[in-house]
């Protein structure tokens, strides 16, 4: 597949696919057209027969660094209903991901923040180096991890949330294995073999059958309802609203520290 200008896919002849976030000059943050680009290649590999499993990983040093500065500045001129909008676009791409009729795979060879915690959350498995951090950052910014929540909680489970949820603090490998995120901890030269052993069972598997195991699993797990993506996107508006908010973003840009950091 081509045309996309923010990520890359490859699909071998056993038909696995490599998503590839390509963006390493700005750590692969989510804009809005990546965002775009992701849910519609998401489309475009669920509907592919040819394609039996998907990786999902970042160019460079990071798998994702969340979301993007312009976005982020662009979010803070815009008015409630422009807000909402590109929130409810990243819930679809987390969506168009979680629900993808195809095993996901994540490969994170570098550090997950924010949105990209999100990410992580949405892939059936994920793999991560040794040395990667992790980080729900966004109430250092006076913001809350609204959009990726439904998801983030799906992975984790509310009492293991709650943990890393709110604090904004960087957590290390083997603390995201332990709250779920993460389903194996490998040395970077690794990678690929524990990435080649996740991938060889499902070349024995029905596709069919893969696809409707998934389902059921979504459905059984309880599935995340445009209801719980409204309330979190309502939730994410009206953070942005708030005069907290305008503090810690623009405390972001000014690189000064927040009125409430001690």
């Amino acid at each position: 597949m081509s045309g996309f200008e923010t990520i890359s896919i490859d699909t071998d002849p056993r038909g696995v696919a490599t998503l590839l976030l390509n963006r390493p000059e700005k750590h692969n943050a989510l804009s809005a057209l990546m965002i775009q680009e992701i849910t519609q290649a998401a489309e475009q590999l669920g509907a592919d027969d040819a394609v039996r499993v998907v990786i999902l990983k970042g160019a460079g040093k990071s798998f994702c660094a969340g979301g993007d500065l312009g976005w982020m500045q662009d979010q803070m001129a815009a008015d409630p209903q422009t807000r909402a909008r590109e929130a409810k676009a990243l819930a679809m791409m987390l969506n168009a991901l979680n629900t993808l009729p195809k095993p996901l795979i994540g490969c994170l060879e570098g550090n997950a923040f924010g949105g990209g915690v999100g990410m992580a959350s949405v892939c059936d498995v994920a793999l991560g180096i040794d040395s990667l951090k992790m980080g729900l950052t966004e109430v250092r910014l006076g913001l809350i991890p609204a959009t990726i929540g439904p998801y983030v909680i799906a992975r984790m489970g509310e009492a293991n949330a709650r943990r890393v949820f709110m604090s904004g603090r960087l957590f290390e490998a083997d603390e995201a294995k332990d709250l779920g995120l993460l389903a194996k901890i490998v040395a970077p030269e690794d990678m690929e073999a524990a990435l080649e052993a996740e991938i060889k069972p499902y070349m024995a598997a029905a596709p069919e059958a893969v696809a409707r195991a998934k389902r059921l699993a979504l459905d059984l797990g309880g599935r995340i309802t445009e209801d719980m993506i409204d309330h979190s996107i309502a939730e994410l508006v009206a953070c942005w609203e708030s005069e907290t908010a305008k503090e810690g973003v623009s405390a972001f840009f000014d690189k000064r520290k927040a009125q409430w950091v001690s």
